[in-house]
């Protein structure tokens, strides 16, 4: 019933799930009750239970939204794939501000996880899928002679995503530095594939 009627009226359901995020990055996943979230969106409680059974779910689909941006930042579109420094400037600068974009929310779920199953088993899988792209990227480039990895691919590929959680809370408040930490972290990210930080003239 629920599904039916999430098609049926999703601008409300986006306003409960706005509304939610709201409230968690406020007050964290513990303390913020149903309603608290309801009071946030001008909805009744009944109106949240018709598309949430409690805050958990409601909270698991913020979570794989999350998950999603981040993957997305980490498209090659329009991007030639063979071309790893333009790869990396595009893809980490997606990265970065999406990280950063999610910051609040991430926080929260990573105190949640630390005595939370369910949460731990969340944030796992946030970071795991963009990893483990970012691997399969990695392991392409150094097939083809493209690139020389300083570690195996998911390695490489974690410690990418280790720079990004690290950088993104100092863009956060200082984003007045975000194309200097944009270019530091796309010189770290080229140095793990063993490449230079400037292309090289000519073919490669």
């Amino acid at each position: 019933m629920r599904e039916k009627l999430d098609r049926a009226d999703s601008a409300t359901r986006h306003v409960l799930l706005a509304a939610a995020r709201r409230v968690f990055e406020t007050k964290g996943f513990a303390l913020t009750t149903v309603a608290d979230i309801t009071r946030e969106a001008g909805v009744g409680r009944a109106t949240f239970y018709v598309y949430f059974a409690a805050k958990e779910e409601v909270f698991a689909v913020l979570a794989r939204q999350v998950r999603d941006q981040l993957v997305q930042a980490q498209e090659l579109t329009g991007l030639d794939p063979d071309d790893p420094w333009a790869v990396a400037a595009a893809t980490t600068t997606a990265y970065l501000d999406a990280y950063a974009e999610n910051l609040s929310f991430l926080t929260v779920l990573d105190h949640q996880a630390i005595a939370d199953p369910a949460m731990a088993e969340l944030r796992e899988e946030i970071h795991e899928l963009p990893t483990k792209r970012g691997a399969r990227y990695i392991r392409r480039l150094a097939e083809r002679g493209l690139a020389d990895p300083a570690a195996d691919p998911e390695t490489v590929s974690l410690g990418g995503g280790g720079l990004v959680a690290v950088l993104a809370p100092v863009l956060a408040r200082h984003p007045e530095r975000r194309d200097q930490l944009l270019a530091d972290l796309t010189r770290m990210y080229l140095r793990l594939l063993g490449l230079p930080p400037e292309k090289p003239a000519g073919p490669r």
